[in-house]
């Protein structure tokens, strides 16, 4: 597996990472645990040294997850962690509706970080990302926070997710941000008119979590495709069947690719992003070992400059049709 360095940072870590969040939480019934862990040590021998979960996923369940099946691992691999939540005993399953609200107080941030250093069996968070901005804490007094765990020697780096790109700047003011963590894939692709170029201008590093479109761009789910009501998809106006239908052309798109590239559409998907810049690390997850196989293969797929110029063109001809999240998570997004 290739390496990629985050920005301007000394965080190497493979060029496609392995999120986690699916495995308890999000997308129906939590993995059984015993395959969990196996999925994650098959990982690491495939050659992936980067790990994403989150106190939020589960709640606590996938921290203590990827502890566990990780173990064996320490100081081959990194670990990414979230705050900024004040987490409700009565989250519903999906994470969605009565989900929990925003919380960065400083207090906050360093009560996470001894949870979650316990939780995933480690020293130090290599990278710790506030999870959404929380309007009512500046970000100068969060950045603070994590500065002072990366004092104390109980993280590492610090990270942003879903943040706009003023928020970026004084930030890493404050502390350099060595990742932002955000939505982007062929069929979201905001980050592209501002965020991108000012993480290039600063030098920080970009992770893109859900790079296969909750995975709708491997060709697996169309407008017949039942979503359960615990698979949070079913909340996400761009799943509605008719949103889905319309976005099939997309799919289309990769399959057409795919084909002649002997790739899949998935992996077509994940190296369009790998091409984009070499400071682009996407973290698709999975439950299943031959997803994770096909996934990785992406990293040897190569898109020459024509590939990626039909892929442009096409794409610049299909309009992505609903929103990517409900409206309370959507006002979450760009603070």
């Amino acid at each position: 597996m290739q390496k990629r360095r985050l920005g301007n940072s000394n965080l190497e870590v493979s060029a496609l990472g392995l999120g986690c969040m699916g495995m308890s939480f999000g997308y129906g019934p939590a993995m059984d645990k015993q395959e969990a862990i196996a999925l994650l040590r098959t990982a690491v021998e495939r050659g992936v040294t980067f790990f994403d979960t989150a106190e939020v996923y589960g709640p606590y369940t996938n921290e203590e997850l990827v502890g566990e099946g990780l173990a064996p691992f320490r100081g081959q691999v990194v670990i990414a962690t979230k705050f900024g939540f004040d987490l409700d005993p009565k989250l519903d399953p999906r994470g969605m509706k009565g989900s929990p609200g925003l919380n960065s107080r400083p207090e906050h941030i360093k009560q996470v970080a001894e949870g979650s250093l316990k939780r995933l069996r480690i020293e130090v968070i290599d990278l710790f990302y506030q999870h959404r901005v929380d309007p009512d804490v500046p970000i100068e007094d969060v950045a603070g926070a994590v500065k002072e765990l990366i004092q104390e020697g109980k993280v590492k780096h610090f990270g942003l997710s879903e943040a706009g790109v003023q928020t970026i700047r004084r930030a890493h003011a404050v502390q350099p941000v060595t990742a932002l963590q955000s939505e982007y894939s062929l069929w979201t692709r905001e980050p592209e008119a501002e965020v991108l170029p000012t993480l290039e201008e600063l030098g920080i590093g970009f992770v893109p979590f859900s790079p296969l479109g909750k995975g709708f761009l491997t060709g697996k789910i169309d407008e017949n495709t039942k979503l359960e009501s615990t698979d949070f998809r079913s909340t996400v106006p761009r799943f509605a069947p008719e949103a889905r239908k319309a976005n099939l052309a997309l799919v289309d798109l990769l399959g057409r690719i795919a084909a002649w590239k002997q790739a899949t559409p998935a992996q077509i998907a994940l190296a369009w992003l790998l091409a984009q810049k070499p400071w682009i690390v996407p973290i698709p997850g999975t439950t299943k070992l031959h997803r994770l196989e096909e996934n990785l293969g992406a990293a040897a797929v190569d898109l020459t400059l024509d590939d990626l110029g039909e892929i442009e063109s096409a794409a610049s001809q299909i309009t992505v049709q609903g929103a990517r999240y409900p409206e309370h998570l959507e006002k979450m997004t760009g603070r």
